[in-house]
């Protein structure tokens, strides 16, 4: 697995992405100052972790990645398929604005999202110089957040989608994510014909695949390079945080993405 460690701290990067263009990360759980049921790195402020420890948790991974904190954008995610561009970072002590996608052209930004079951997308366009971080639970996967955020390149900074290389990182697998009939409803709308590659039957239940699906909505929005980690955060709860198999009580792990400086 491409994991690599730095200061007791461990992340996953794509191996299709150009690190010599951006500098990216998904962080594991490891390394950080929160106690159970949050240990270690949690970026949650909303789960029940003190503060202090989610400052210092983040702290921690600018210093890995060797940014400066105060060049974070980030929003508060309510699974949706509203996408922000940004031009400047989002000051510590200024609310978040609501969104699930969130990009920009800018080297001295990084972008920033927090994650526990739900689908972290990276993109990027080497050609215009554009990153973006997309997350897509089942309904913002529904409601094609990231197409959407394609969709925004395109529009917002000239990117052509086949130049556009996208990393679809560690999340819920197929085998630990059943859906309940309103969710299946809303697959089967949504994805249409294609809905049968994304709902499987097991022991009586309906799984949704929340992989395949964000790599048919890529496709669809015209991105041929998607690469896929495959790795369930339900099955390793030693690295991930996992909303559903931790019953809610557990953080949240970050992902970084910045243009190279």
């Amino acid at each position: 697995m491409p994991y690599i460690m730095n200061n007791e701290l461990e992340y996953f990067q794509f191996e299709s992405f150009d690190r010599s263009r951006i500098e990216h990360g998904i962080f594991t759980r490891k390394g950080g100052v929160s106690p159970q049921p949050w240990a270690s790195l949690n970026l949650g402020g909303t789960v029940g972790d003190e503060r202090p420890n989610v400052v210092e948790n983040r702290r921690r991974i600018y210093e890995v990645m060797d940014r400066r904190v105060e060049s974070i954008f980030d929003v508060w995610q309510v699974h949706s398929d509203d996408v922000i561009c940004t031009n400047t970072p989002r000051p510590l002590d200024s609310a978040h604005e609501k969104g699930d996608a969130i990009l920009t052209d800018n080297p001295d930004i990084t972008l920033f999202m927090r994650f526990a079951d739900c689908v972290p997308i990276l993109l990027h366009d080497p050609v215009r110089g554009v990153i973006g971080v997309v997350h897509a639970g089942w309904l913002g996967t529904v409601k094609k957040v990231v197409k959407r955020a394609v969709e925004k390149m395109a529009e917002q900074y000239g990117s052509f989608p086949g130049d556009i290389f996208a990393g679809i990182g560690p999340s819920i697998g197929t085998d630990h994510y059943p859906v309940g009939a309103d969710v299946i409803e809303q697959v089967r709308a949504g994805f249409d014909g294609r809905a049968a590659e994304v709902l499987s039957d097991t022991n009586g239940k309906t799984h949704l695949d929340l992989w395949t699906s964000n790599a048919v909505l890529l496709e669809e929005a015209g991105v041929k390079s998607v690469e896929i980690a495959g790795i369930c955060t339900a099955c390793d709860l030693g690295r991930w945080y996992s909303h559903r198999a931790e019953h809610g009580k557990t953080g949240r792990f970050g992902a970084f993405i910045a243009l190279a400086t």
